[in-house]
């Protein structure tokens, strides 16, 4: 679709940096989100599908193991206590089947937690996860991201 964003991304797939391209297969890709949280992670379909019944069968087979992956990984790299699976796709230029996978820190407070923790979105610039950052996380997620897929299933993502 030609308003979609992440349908301009996937037009650029060579070019996005590594935090844009921490796991790519066939069906998915995961990016480091921009917020101020590390760790956030989306999960977008590759095809411009609106909502998770519009899969083929083979993307939604595989989306179980990869969110389990992606999950399992976090815990290793940023030490969460469990991560939040969101799915909305409602702002406009994002109405594109994409998954976040929100690291629950245990510092979280009341009101960070649960739906608050959209909160982190909503920051200035400066107090985003540095690019340095997103890539340092990228290297360290990309490999447990594939050694997760291996062990779950007969499912294997090819590495970016």
């Amino acid at each position: 679709m030609s308003d979609c964003r992440i349908c301009a991304m996937h037009a650029e797939l060579d070019s996005l940096p590594p935090w844009e391209r921490i796991h790519l297969d066939e069906h998915w890709r995961v990016g480091h989100g921009w917020g101020s949280l590390e760790g956030w992670l989306v999960v977008c379909a590759l095809p411009h599908v609106e909502s998770i019944d519009r899969l083929d069968p083979a993307a939604l087979t595989s989306l179980s193991p990869l969110l389990a992956a992606t999950g399992a990984a976090l815990r290793e790299v940023v030490g969460c206590e469990r991560t939040y699976v969101v799915s909305f796709g409602e702002q406009p230029g994002f109405q594109h089947l994409h998954i976040h996978v929100v690291p629950r820190m245990a510092s979280f407070t009341d009101t960070q937690r649960g739906v608050g923790v959209f909160g982190f979105l909503q920051v200035p610039e400066d107090e985003r996860v540095s690019v340095g950052r997103r890539g340092q996380l990228a290297e360290q997620l990309a490999p447990r991201i594939r050694a997760g897929l291996g062990r779950l299933s007969p499912y294997r993502g090819t590495p970016p």
